[in-house]
């Protein structure tokens, strides 16, 4: 278990919403985490703040459909983005989905961050893509979160890095790692929200 660099002395859930006027109070800095449907995303929040059922995790993806906002501390918000990208879902949710991500992320101005999550398999895809380069249209940066890290071994998961960081054009220092069954890299994604969080209260 790695050693967090933040005390979690509270984590809360506070609601759910489907559009702004349903978001809570726009009062702590909020950092959002999003992703294709099944890449591990419910399951790396709850690893991030030690709980194992925060968020609920499903094994049907596109499932989640909601904005969920959680509380960190009484002093920072996370904020889990419906995924998507899973093909089965009707055109007709996907719209809705894409209106609903949007507007919160054109709307929140408490939104600093947000957690791109992707599986390090399959690397970033279009839709990872088009969100990555939508972001700083926002004024919000991107965190670049690589999940089941842990199904390669140390040589390959480096050497895998590598080949991601090069192929989108940035080092692999700027891709984070991790995996929430082994529980690491954990402490790297924690630090990036901290140190964003830090400059963007200032």
């Amino acid at each position: 278990m790695e050693n967090l660099p933040i005390t979690l002395r509270s984590v809360e859930f506070i609601k759910s919403a489907t559009k702004p006027s349903q978001y809570p109070e726009p009062i702590f800095k909020e950092i959002a985490f999003a992703g294709r449907s099944n890449v591990g995303k419910s399951s790396l929040i709850n690893a991030l703040v030690h709980r194992n059922s925060l968020v609920k995790v499903s094994s049907t993806p596109g499932r989640t459909q909601l904005i969920n906002f959680f509380r960190i501390n009484d002093e920072l918000s996370l904020v889990d983005l419906p995924g998507y990208g899973f093909a089965k879902v009707p055109l007709s949710v996907k719209e809705k989905w894409g209106q609903m991500i949007e507007g919160y992320l054109a709307s929140r101005e408490t939104l600093v961050a947000v957690v791109v999550i992707m599986d390090l398999r399959r690397g970033i895809q279009e839709d990872d893509m088009q969100l990555i380069e939508a972001l700083p249209h926002f004024g919000i940066q991107p965190i670049l979160v690589f999940t089941k890290a842990d199904k390669y071994k140390r040589n390959a998961r480096k050497q895998r890095r590598k080949e991601i960081a090069e192929e989108f054009g940035v080092e692999p220092s700027e891709l984070i790692l991790t995996s929430s069954t082994k529980k690491f890299g954990l402490a790297d994604v924690w630090k990036r929200i901290l140190d964003i969080s830090a400059t963007e209260l200032d």
